[in-house]
């Protein structure tokens, strides 16, 4: 896979490391299983896989690369880079400005905008709305687009679907960057209607059975449609597609059901309805992270940390499986470690950051991250973990297997 050339600060000495062990150990990934780091009064379980993702190094190698390439210029990004609070702040501290916030409230006005101006399109990929009033104001948007490589493998894989006269569902979160920009691209060639979970996919069955009016489809999905969607037209030929930091196996579970759904009315009522397997849009890196995650959690860890941005879906997917086997603990840095009685969480139910008291409970202690976190934070929650903990073994030590 390619090397990316990414801002040092965000390398590690100690996760580092033990990637490159278990990568030689096991090129192929064939081994989810956990990394012991052995302190002896401390024992830390390291995830499989975690941290950078292919599309976060290549879209953070672009953003830096816009940065070293256009000294004296106006920089943009249209949104955060990727969701991770430590990388936009040195982005900002770069020069670089947002023009929207993550739920698309405009920060800087398209008025303000010239051919002059550089703009980064984030790894979210971005709407083809925008695409157009920038490219109306002369800025170009095709240099330093970052747009995940994955995330474009969605959109093409819609178009095909759509050049078939499929309506696409799209498992994700409605306000989210990328639901919203895979939205845009498969409405240019589909119907499209947007789903975030197993419930409303039920809903969407009884839509596709006629258990459901069409008034109740528009009220049920009211802003979640094209405006032509009609759903007695509209759901008899239908594809899942997905934002790529959904929780994988919770797509192929609305997929699956909705095949079985579609299928079995088609038969028992003698009518043409038909679905498109969609399985190969699942992305790699939220596949590997969440199934190492399930490996991580068949170790009976006392608790888990998980380290990440707050508005991070494919981190609060990790916490979402973590939080099915153990106490886990979502920080987005070490500074939430206030010392060894007291945390700092990120709720993911409630959305509240929450002050937790006597939380280093046991040993035996997981430790991951979302795919937009960098090393360097992991390597900084170790050594807060060992300096809380006096650890019996130093790191090189701890890690002499490996």
């Amino acid at each position: 896979m390619k090397q990316f050339d990414i801002p040092s600060l965000f390398r590690s000495p100690i996760i580092s490391k033990v990637k490159a062990f278990r990568k030689a150990q096991d090129p192929r990934k064939k081994d989810f299983s956990a990394t012991l780091l052995d302190f002896g009064n401390l024992q830390l379980y390291i995830a499989r896989h975690f941290g950078f993702c292919y599309g976060v190094e290549n879209a953070i190698e672009i953003a830096y690369r816009a940065v070293e390439e256009n000294k004296g210029k106006r920089i943009f990004l249209l949104s955060q880079m990727i969701h991770n609070p430590t990388v936009n702040e040195d982005l900002t501290q770069h020069g670089i400005q947002f023009i929207q916030d993550t739920s698309g409230k405009q920060l800087i006005s398209w008025d303000e905008l010239n051919s002059n101006d550089v703009v980064i399109i984030p790894a979210f990929g971005t709407t083809l709305e925008i695409e157009q009033i920038l490219n109306d104001r002369g800025v170009s948007t095709e240099k330093y687009n970052t747009t995940c490589p994955f995330v474009e493998k969605v959109w093409n894989r819609a178009e095909k679907l759509g050049t078939e006269n499929h309506t696409l569902v799209i498992h994700g979160k409605y306000n989210h960057e990328e639901t919203r920009a895979t939205f845009s691209h498969t409405a240019a060639n589909s119907e499209a209607v947007i789903i975030k979970n197993m419930e409303e996919a039920i809903f969407l069955a009884k839509c596709i059975t006629g258990e459901a009016s069409k008034a109740e489809f528009y009220t049920y999905f009211k802003g979640k449609h094209t405006p032509d969607f009609d759903p007695e037209l509209h759901l008899n030929k239908i594809g899942v597609i997905n934002q790529t930091t959904m929780l994988a196996t919770e797509t192929q579970e609305i997929a699956e059901f909705l095949k079985k759904a579609t299928e079995s009315f088609a038969a028992a009522s003698g009518i043409s309805k038909t679905f498109a397997d969609t399985r190969d849009t699942l992305c790699y890196a939220t596949n590997d992270n969440q199934s190492a995650t399930e490996a991580l959690m068949q170790e009976q860890l006392d608790f888990a940390i998980v380290v990440g941005g707050y508005n991070s879906s494919n981190t609060t997917h990790l916490v979402e499986l973590l939080e099915q086997s153990c106490p886990t603990y979502f920080i987005k840095d070490e500074s939430e470690i206030l010392d060894g009685t007291t945390i700092r969480s990120f709720n993911i139910h409630t959305h509240e950051l929450e002050t937790i008291e006597h939380w280093m409970k046991g040993s035996k202690i997981g430790v991951t991250s979302g795919a937009s976190c960098p090393d360097s934070i992991i390597d900084a929650v170790i050594s807060k973990l060992l300096q809380l903990n006096g650890s019996e073994k130093t790191i090189e030590e701890a890690m002499s297997n490996h």
